[in-house]
């Protein structure tokens, strides 16, 4: 019988199977940050087990509240940055060459197709866009992963999502995860693997695969996973290039990282996109979905671009695009940040920021601080913000506020309206 692209990952990573239903799975690394991780060095060294299986595996940034905001998150930094000088793990982005933990270790070539990944967050699944199986998890399996590379799950199901037909303009890898949310519900993969295939998967640029898989846990899915291709071995190849010959032999080699042809699967969902439209998401759930052209009614206080899902140079390129020779309504709090400082420094070097500054937008360091209202952005009571990140939670970007998810293009079209607006495209 054949396999899925997680059941051949988990058979080539098998440590153990000690209960029927659960498999220990060699680890390729490990990914921390700030907020999740102190909680489970203080916890090791309390047990007395203040060790690293590899610290080459560890892959370390602070990124939430960058810089500290105040003693507590100093407090998290100092524990972090300790245990990394500590334990001599050489890949520590602290605070100027740091940036948001999702899109700086791809960045960094740190994400291979074939690869098991865990990290103390739930959007580690954006990292299954280059064909690896990463998971965001808990305290006590983050432990045991730091301590000794290996971390138990149960063997996946998966659902594949066929997205067929040709995307409109003005639609974008956001608005297609938002349709698949909208159509399956926020627990429609929940304990399963979603593998995204098709011919628009096929066409999209790694920063929109990442968008893609980003919000397969809004769907409750472990994780989302692409299909390893040429795009895929462009965008590695100046890390991997002196472990092939040549580009087609890496592509040969990600080939094992498909599934069969006799793969089986929990569910084959068909998502045509022809008719697809702008989206945004209304209410408190991420599958409250509905056209932003129908929620036009709706004012905003605030307009964020940024974060992990949608804080790419790709995304940066398409706002300022909207943006440029125009004003933001003066209303609006528009805020812009950069996931990485290389991609702050790009669109730096394109004239990008200059069109935001112009715009009226304020430029900030890379962090994630507004997309969990931690910093950098939060809302008050009764305030409406237009995002591009990736949750839409009561009180996600601050108490008793409302965000509504939506693409760089739409949220920076509803910035110069002052309500929210899909783009205009001609």
């Amino acid at each position: 019988m054949g396999k899925t692209v997680a059941q051949k990952i988990f058979d080539a990573h098998l440590v153990d199977h000690p209960y029927e239903d659960v498999h220990i799975l060699k680890l390729d690394a490990v990914f921390c940050h700030e907020i999740t991780t102190p909680i489970a060095i203080n916890d090791l060294i309390s047990r007395g087990k203040d060790r690293v299986f590899d610290a080459s595996r560890l892959k370390v940034v602070i990124d939430h509240v960058s810089p500290a905001k105040d003693s507590k998150t100093a407090l998290q930094g100092k524990i972090l940055r300790d245990w990394a000088r500590r334990h001599r793990i050489p890949d520590f982005f602290d605070i100027g060459r740091n940036g948001v933990c999702h899109v700086l270790f791809p960045e960094k070539g740190f994400v291979r197709p074939g690869y098991t990944i865990i990290m103390g967050d739930s959007h580690t699944c954006t990292h299954g866009a280059f064909g690896a199986f990463a998971a965001g998890v808990g305290t006590t399996d983050l432990e045991v992963g730091i301590l000794k590379g290996v971390c138990a799950f149960r063997y996946p199901k998966t659902i594949r999502i066929d997205i067929t037909g040709t995307l409109p303009k003005g639609v974008y890898a956001k608005d297609v995860i938002l349709s698949i949310i909208g159509k399956i519900g926020v627990d429609g993969a929940t304990r399963h693997v979603i593998e995204f295939s098709g011919p628009v998967v096929q066409s999209m640029s790694m920063d929109s695969r990442m968008t893609l898989c980003n919000m397969a846990v809004e769907a409750g899915a472990t994780c989302g996973i692409c299909y390893p291709d040429q795009v895929t071995v462009d965008y590695l190849w100046p890390f991997i290039q002196k472990e092939y010959p040549d580009r087609n032999a890496a592509l040969q080699a990600f080939l094992a990282f498909h599934p069969d042809f006799d793969a089986t699967y929990a569910q084959i969902i068909p998502h045509d996109v022809s008719d697809l439209v702008p989206l945004a998401t209304f209410g408190y759930k991420p599958d409250q979905v509905k056209p932003v052209r129908e929620m036009a009614d709706i004012s905003v206080d605030q307009v964020y671009i940024g974060s992990c899902t949608n804080g790419r140079m790709a995304d940066l390129r398409v706002a300022a695009e909207i943006l440029k020779g125009k004003t933001i309504h003066p209303r609006i709090r528009g805020i812009v940040s950069p996931a990485t400082p290389a991609i702050f420094q790009q669109a730096l070097n394109e004239g990008i920021l200059k069109i935001f500054m112009d715009s009226g937008f304020c430029v900030t360091n890379p962090t994630c601080g507004a997309c969990l209202g931690m910093s950098n952005g939060v809302l008050a009571p009764d305030e409406i913000c237009a995002s591009t990140t990736n949750r839409n939670f009561s009180g996600r970007m601050g108490k008793d506020g409302m965000v509504h998810l939506m693409s760089p293009a739409s949220a920076a079209a509803t910035a110069i309206a002052g309500h929210l607006k899909q783009a205009d495209i001609e």
